[in-house]
């Protein structure tokens, strides 16, 4: 049941996002929430951080869910983040949660790319 609602939570974070309502986001996250981003090599600690990343935003992206996974306290969501133009983003975020609220966030992100040709015959194509 706990993954459900842990589930629950991530929807929520996307929702806010997309409404541009991320003040939410200090109901779904606890103050000390950690949120690692290794792509880029930085680690946002704490709340104060987080509201002043996204205040500082210069525009945040609209998010498409693809699917979401979970096992107890944490839950994988597979998702696109549009930002407009080509910057179009895949991502996987693994979320930690403690008591109902996210306690950690590691997010992966990577712009697609075309297939090679010499691998068509192996696979099956999917929508970008």
């Amino acid at each position: 049941m706990a993954e459900r609602e842990n589930e629950k939570v991530v929807e929520r974070l996307i929702g806010c996002i997309n409404d541009r309502n991320v003040a939410v986001m200090d109901e779904l996250f606890h103050e000390d929430a950690v949120m690692d981003w290794p792509q880029s090599g930085e680690r946002i600690v704490g709340g104060d951080n987080r509201r002043a990343i996204y205040a500082a935003f210069p525009g945040l992206p609209r998010i498409k869910p693809r699917r979401m996974i979970s096992a107890g306290d944490v839950v994988v969501a597979e998702a696109t983040l549009d930002y407009g133009g080509d910057a179009v983003y895949k991502c996987a975020f693994v979320f930690e949660f403690r008591g109902g609220k996210i306690a950690r966030e590691t997010a992966y992100w990577c712009q697609s790319f075309d297939a090679p040709e010499w691998r068509s015959k192996w696979v099956e194509k999917m929508d970008k």
